[in-house]
């Protein structure tokens, strides 16, 4: 059993990908074996997570993830605690497993309730798996959610909590806020994306002494890790680095695009150039006098990393056909994307870029991507997984679909999901920062995913380590990045 650690990459398995693990597992390993370490790997944890605990309720569904909560409740009666055990099966229509442990339970002497207790150090909730597929909780379950949510125990979820979707993250309108979930045999992309982050807690992950390595199983997904370190060469120089150009500032708008070249210099750009699409454009920004401001048609498109749309508004349209055909490198964000969606001959353009063997990179938030799909932001958020391959697969370049758990993806390719990142980040201007340094990292010689994977990953990390009493703007962290 051990804790998840963001700083190393990690296999997610969904649904279906985690059942055959398990039937894998069965096949190799005496009758239930499984179900048995399942219920000692839950009971193990739980004293880890509050040794002091006596009165510990065990909300159990009629499933096997029920069975592994009575399972767990047998071990904590042995070891001189006093389980409580709310079960809505019965031995007669219970699946074989659970069937067991609910009789090793009963053996142990552990104590049946018909109702949620009133007082209790610590509450296990082993009410709906992986399998529950969104059902919606409802009576005795409903009620005892609610109980589990305003106790003010801490909380243990086994292997999901109850009402959040393993495979996408989203959560019923009634679901188990856990402090810990112990996710069992896989990791499940659910957990760190969409409102998984919020409900899970913090994730552990018991392998059940099954080796993974010896089966041939590929990831549904990946949680990524902390970047290698690069030192920069001695004789190296600002060519070495690449070029950006961030075209957009609006009127009204300049500082978003000034925010993602800011992004684009302490990200490690070479050079850092801004073409603002405001009638009055300013020739320098005193507090960046390293940014050199240009005009669009001066600069050679094709030997630069353009980031496009940084409070463009709907000036930048006029301007992406010429960037979309010549631009060797693009990052496409905010108001490019909105115009993008409002128009089939851009869409075409976009979808053109890949035949050319130029490199895109597409960085909505969930309404910008239900625009280019068409669809509404809940049906985006439902499924973020889905939605960010779709969009990949239609435009035929890399996507970063952001928000809780931002998504990384392109079509053929196993989508990436990041760990790192806070509600610090729900402020404006971040988005036009993560722009910025995509950019910087396409213009030092990152492909583009790995490019788009890094930056997402070291955006979120200044959020993690910047001090919790204090706010975070977007210019702070634009100058907290490192290249």
């Amino acid at each position: 059993m051990q804790k998840v650690n963001f700083d190393q990459w990690q296999a997610l398995h969904d649904v279906a990908s985690t059942r055959q693990l398990e039937q894998q597992a069965q096949q190799a390993l005496p009758p239930h074996t499984l179900m048995t370490r399942a219920g000692l790997a839950v009971a193990q944890l739980a004293l880890a997570i509050n040794p002091h605990a006596q009165r510990i309720w065990v909300a159990a569904g009629p499933g096997n993830n029920g069975g592994d909560g009575l399972e767990a409740a047998m071990h904590l009666q042995r070891w001189g605690k006093q389980p409580l055990v709310t079960w809505l099966g019965n031995p007669a229509q219970a699946p074989v497993d659970t069937k067991i442990s609910h009789q090793t339970a009963v053996e142990a002497g552990v104590e049946f309730v018909d109702g949620a207790p009133e007082h209790y150090d610590l509450c296990i909730d082993a009410l709906l798996g992986i399998g529950s597929q969104l059902r919606e909780p409802t009576g005795l379950m409903a009620d005892w959610i609610a109980r589990i949510n305003t106790n003010g125990a801490p909380v243990l979820a086994v292997d999901i909590p109850t009402g959040l979707q393993a495979d996408t993250g989203a959560a019923c309108s009634t679901c188990v806020k856990a402090n810990h979930t112990l996710s069992l045999l896989s990791l499940k992309p659910g957990l760190f994306t969409a409102h998984g982050r919020d409900l899970a807690g913090t994730v552990w992950l018991a392998h059940l002494q099954h080796d993974q390595a010896e089966t041939d199983l590929a990831a549904s997904a990946w949680l990524a890790g902390r970047p290698r370190s690069t030192t920069r060469a001695h004789a190296s120089h600002k060519g070495s680095y690449g070029d950006v150009v961030v075209v957009g500032g609006a009127s009204g708008m300049t500082g978003a695009a000034l925010l993602a070249g800011a992004a684009a210099l302490h990200g490690g750009a070479g050079r850092v150039f801004v073409s603002l699409l405001d009638k009055q454009p300013m020739p320098l920004d005193p507090s960046q006098p390293e940014l050199m401001f240009r005009q669009l048609e001066t600069l050679a498109l094709d030997r630069m990393c353009v980031v496009c749309g940084c409070g463009g508004g709907t000036d930048i349209a006029d301007h992406l056909p010429q960037l979309l055909k010549f631009a060797a490198q693009l990052v496409l964000d905010a108001d490019a994307l909105n115009a993008i969606a409002q128009s089939t001959q851009l869409q075409a353009l976009l979808c053109a870029r890949s035949q050319q063997q130029h490199t895109t990179v597409l960085t909505p938030h969930p309404l910008e991507a239900a625009k280019l799909l068409a669809c509404s932001t809940s049906e985006v958020q439902a499924n973020r997984l889905e939605c960010a391959r779709q969009l990949a697969q239609r435009f035929a370049c890399t996507v970063v679909l952001k928000g809780s758990g931002t998504l990384i993806t392109q079509a053929h390719r196993t989508p990436v999901i990041n760990p790192t990142g806070n509600a610090k980040l729900a402020t404006g201007g971040t988005g036009d920062v993560l722009a910025g340094l995509i950019g910087a990292r396409l213009a030092r010689g990152l492909n583009d995913f790995d490019a788009a994977c890094q930056a997402v990953y070291q955006h979120g990390l200044v959020a993690d380590q910047w001090p919790r009493t204090q706010a975070l703007t977007a210019s702070q962290l634009a100058k907290s990045l490192t290249g």
